[in-house]
C-alpha cells in the first residue's frame, strides 16, 4: 500500500488550522468583550451554542480520523469517504 505523505500532511494541517483558528476567534471575541466593559469582571459565559459544538464535534472527529488514517488503520478512500460524511 502506498501513502501519500503529501495528502496527509495537508488532511493533518487543514484540521489543525481550523482548531487554532476557532481558538482565535474565541480569544479575540473574549478581548473584544473585556475591552468593552472596563473595570467590570467579565460576565458568566452562556453555553455554546449548537453551531459552536456541532464544529467543536466535527473537529474532533476529523482529528480522530486524520489519527486512524496516519497510522494506516484507514485507505485512501475510507478517509475521503468519511471526511466526506463528517463535512457534509
Amino acid at each position: 500500500m502506498r501513502r501519500r505523505p503529501l495528502l496527509r500532511a495537508a488532511a493533518i494541517g487543514g484540521v489543525a488550522y481550523v482548531g487554532a483558528k476557532a481558538g482565535t476567534n474565541r480569544a479575540i471575541q473574549n478581548q473584544q468583550q473585556a475591552a468593552a466593559a472596563p473595570g467590570t469582571p467579565p460576565a458568566a459565559t452562556a453555553p455554546a451554542s449548537p453551531a459552536v459544538a456541532d464544529t467543536n464535534d466535527r473537529i474532533a472527529q476529523l482529528q480522530q480520523l486524520a489519527n486512524l488514517h496516519t497510522q494506516g488503520v484507514l485507505t485512501d478512500e475510507e478517509f475521503a469517504a468519511e471526511k466526506g460524511r463528517i463535512l457534509a
